[in-house]
This record gives C-alpha cells, structure tokens and sequence, in this order.
C-alpha cells in the first residue's frame, strides 16, 4: 500500500506529538509508532520539566546549571533558546490540558534535582511523563487531520538510494522523502510518501543491559537517519541513572525496563549509603547527592567495585512518611510490590542506562544534514546536552525544539520545497525465516547488551573499547546476512538497528581520548581542551 502526506512522524512521544498539534493547522499528518501510542520513553519520565517559573530564580542561572553538567560540550545559543522558551511551553502543556502538581499556596509545586541551584521542576507527583502523553494524545484524538497507527514499525527512509540516484560527490545534499513502514499485525510493508520526516523515536536504552527504558527503545532512528547518511553526533554520552531500583540478575537480564527512583527523591533529601550504612556522596562531590548523575552513577560504580557489592541503598526513612508518600504515590507502591516500604526501609538501587545525549545532528529548527528530514527529542542532537544532560531538561527540549521544527515545516510545506520524485518504488521481500534464526536473533541481541553493559558502561578503557568493537564488528555481519535472509519482523528489525547503535557508541567513544562528562576512560583520566573541545561526528561512509 502506498499513502502519501504532507508530514510524517515517526514516534509517538512528547517530541512527535507537540510537532503534530503545531502542523496540522496546516498539514495533514500520519503518526507511525510500532507499539502502542503511549508507550514511548515520555510516558516513563518520572521527574519533570525544568524551568524558570520561580522569583528567586532566573534564565541565567538555568542556563549556567545546564552548561555545568555538560562539561564544556553545550551550545551556550541551543541552551538559551530551551531555558527561555521553557515558560511559554509549561504554559502551553497546560492549556492542553496536562494537570501539574500544586502547592498548597495554588501555584505550581517546583521541585529541586541534582544540578540544578533553584527548584524548578515542573511535575505531575512522580508520574510526568505519564500525564504529558495522556494530555497530549487526548488533543491529537481531536484532531481529524492527524491519522495514528499504531503497530506500524519504520524500516528505513526513503532517499536517493532508493531511486537509484547516487551523488556525484560527498556535498550534494541527500533528500528524505518519506519511509517504509512495517505493517505489524498485517505483516506488509507499506510506502509512505511524505513532504516532510521528523524522526521523534525517542533512545537506545535497550541496547545495554540494565536500562530504565522501555522495551521499544532500540534506537531505531539513530540506526535510519545513519544508514541514510545523516551526520550523527556524541554517541558516546550514554547518560546512566544513578538509581534503578535493584532486582534478581533474570528480571534484570529480559528486556523489561529498570524501574527508575526519580532523581526528585535525591533533591527532597534521600541519602546513598552503602550496605554497612555509611554515606559516601561528600567523598565525590560537596553537593552531595544533589551532584549531576555522571558523578553520581560513577560515584556508585566505584563503591560497589571496592566492596564487590551488587547495590547500594537509597534511605528516605528519616522523611516523614506522608509526605513521600504524597510526593512520590508511584515509586511507593511500586516499591511496596516489591516488599519494600520506602517510608521504612531502604531501597537497593543500581545505575542503570537511561538517555542518550548524542543523536542525529540538527539545527535550531530540527533540521537534520539531510534534507526535509527533522529530528527532535532524545534521537536529536541540538547541542543542548552537551557532554552530560541536566536533569528534566529533555522533556523541555523536545517542547521547544518541536515548535520550532513545525514552523520550519510549514515553510518547507507552503513553499513547496520539497520536489518530490517520480519512480519511488514499493517494497520487495523476497527472503525466508527459519525456526532457527529466530533463536540467533534472541541470542546476537542478549550478547550486543552485555557486550555495551561490560565495555562500554560506566568507566571505560582502550582496552574494553577496542575488544567491543571486534565484538559488535563480528555480530553485524551475523545480523545482516540474517537481515538479508529473513523475512521482516519486528525482532529482526530490532536487532538491525541494536548492533548499528551498538557499533556508533562503541566507535564514538574510542575516538575520544579524554574523560568528560558521561564519558569515563581510565587510560585518558583528563579532559583535554586543546583537542577535544567539540563533539564528536560520525557519518555512514558508504552513503
């Protein structure tokens, strides 16, 4: 089947959704997720939304706080652009209806997360995410111009590739006209033609083995726009949330996300300690725990390598009971399902992989290297990030970025700057699957997450990087002699896209050879100015 379209968007998160409210004053839009349209990492950010709403605070300060924590990598405009937005978009989420937390003086209930000098975050109790898609996709369910399928998984973009048409040279531009989309419940591959392409696929998180996000993030858009030839930057800044709640290594090892303790349960005041009961956070940093989560995360990673532990403990025992349980109702019943009373006892915690602050390159408006193809959310990266991300501000990157993507979009769409082709062709599948491959891909997916959990995590070497990349080397010709065999499915996919993210951290962190930020290689223990003061840049040098 073919379907075109002014625009098509790629993901059902915060980041997809905002665009598609913007565009379709002017657009029609198709929506494409491949699982349910709420399940998306939004839907599991438990924190918040940072921004200047508060008289003691200012944009300077947000703005100071978020090129802190990214260690030199951030672009001071990119940075001013989200923090001074911020407002209008907290605004904006409320007059579609998302519902945010009060105080008890009927103004919003600011809470305070490690780097941030001011209570700021913008939230829903612990449940954010959650209530930001059911806001936003009540709106798009209004909407006759907007069309959502859900079980429709992309495959990969449309471009000159796929008319035959090669570039005569490495500065002509590369053009996006639209995907193939898997059909999953038909099992058929549709073409769909599009104006306009934002990829909104959300992270990668699932690539290593204990990680908070949802089973669908496979990283799924890094993988296309880098087959497609998009310049594809920082991969190697994997941000690790310091404190997953810690259960039995099975539980841990199935694609079953970390249940995440917010970093808002450190800003109230919980305390680490280790298992004999000791603090240890001032030994790191004099914020304590209220330090940004890379020193956090490796603060951690470096007590249990000394004590051969498996966690460490996170104690709000000393808090009053009511008010943790007023604040965070989630986190105390889904710990209280696991025995565990967060009022009374103290909760085994573990980092675990939560966000990727590198991603398909872009410019203020979402714009990928790629033509009429726009990226924004955790797949972008805008240069807001920087080496490590500020805690809640990715959900307000995604608002702002999104915006500013649509008016692009619109005129790219009202000035008919699009030119598309004739002779795009449909799908051909002419491959099989076999009982035994589907064993392979289950198997080449478990070794591509222990390979990164063990490599490529928290403390790095040359070593470690050097022998994961032989690794992921080895299973990508597996995968896609695999790919080119089997018949299209949603595991094979998956496993595709696994291995090429898996090989573009890998790659990107062994070409810096410095410690910054998430970025921790023993052998290069310095950061490193004179040479390292700038992302670091990877393209498919096949396209």
């Amino acid at each position: 089947m073919r379907i075109e379209t002014d625009v098509l968007i790629i993901g059902s998160g915060i980041a997809g959704l905002r665009f598609a409210i913007e565009v379709s004053e002017f657009a029609e839009v198709y929506i494409v997720t491949k699982k349910d349209k709420a399940e998306s990492n939004t839907n599991y950010a438990q924190g918040g939304i940072a921004s200047v709403l508060s008289p003691d605070d200012d944009f300077e300060l947000h703005i100071k706080d978020t090129l802190s924590a990214g260690d030199g990598l951030c672009n001071r405009d990119a940075v001013e652009l989200i923090v001074r937005e911020g407002p209008g978009e907290i605004q904006k989420l409320i007059e579609l209806g998302t519902q945010f937390s009060i105080n008890k003086s009927g103004r919003l209930d600011l809470a305070k997360e490690g780097g941030h000098s001011r209570s700021r975050i913008v939230h829903a109790k612990d449940l954010t995410g959650y209530e930001v898609e059911r806001a936003l996709l009540k709106r798009i369910s209004e909407i006759k111009n907007i069309h959502l399928l859900e079980n429709h998984f992309a495959i990969d973009l449309i471009t000159e590739h796929h008319i035959g048409k090669k570039r005569k040279s490495s500065d002509e531009k590369i053009h996006c006209w639209g995907a193939y989309v898997f059909d999953v419940k038909k099992g058929e591959v549709h073409t769909f033609i599009s104006k306009v392409t934002l990829l909104a696929t959300g992270g990668l998180g699932q690539a290593y083995l204990h990680t908070t996000n949802p089973p669908i993030a496979t990283g799924d858009g890094f993988a296309m726009a880098y087959r497609a030839g998009a310049l594809i930057g920082n991969m190697e800044f994997v941000q690790f949330h310091p404190t997953a709640l810690f259960e039995s290594d099975s539980e841990n090892r199935s694609t079953k996300p970390a249940f995440l303790i917010s970093e808002a349960v450190r800003g109230f005041g919980a305390k680490l300690r280790l298992k004999n009961g000791e603090e240890f956070m001032h030994k790191y940093d004099p914020r304590g725990e209220l330090a940004p989560r890379d020193i956090v995360a490796r603060a951690i990673d470096s007590e249990l390598k000394k004590s051969g532990d498996s966690f460490v403990y996170l104690d709000l025992t000393f808090k009053n009971s009511d008010e943790v349980k007023e604040k965070f109702p989630n986190i105390y019943a889904k710990c209280l399902e696991k025995n565990i009373d967060i009022t009374r006892d103290l909760i085994p915690v573990i980092p675990a992989a939560h966000y990727a602050c590198g991603g398909v390159v872009t410019d203020f408006e979402g714009q990928t290297t790629i033509e009429n193809l726009f990226a924004t959310g955790e797949v972008a990266m805008t240069g807001v990030h920087g080496a490590n991300r500020l805690a809640s501000n990715s959900l307000l990157e995604a608002l702002v970025f999104s915006k500013n993507a649509a008016r692009a979009c619109r005129r790219v769409i009202l000035n008919h700057q699009y030119n598309l082709p004739e002779g795009i062709p449909d799908w051909i599948d002419t491959s099989r699957l076999t009982t035994e491959e589907q064993i392979l891909i289950s198997q080449s997916r478990h070794e591509i997450r222990e390979i990164l959990w063990d490599y490529v995590g928290i403390v790095r070497s040359n070593e470690r990087l050097n022998r994961a990349l032989r690794r992921c080397k080895l299973i990508y010709e597996e995968v896609k002699s695999m790919y080119d065999e089997s018949k299209i499915s949603e595991e094979i996919l998956e496993l595709r896209n696994l291995i090429e993210v898996a090989y573009l951290i890998t790659y990107s962190a062994s070409l810096r050879k410095e410690s910054r930020g998430l970025h921790y290689n023993i052998d290069y223990p310095f950061k490193d100015d004179v040479n390292f003061l700038k992302p670091t840049l990877v393209q498919n040098p096949l396209i």
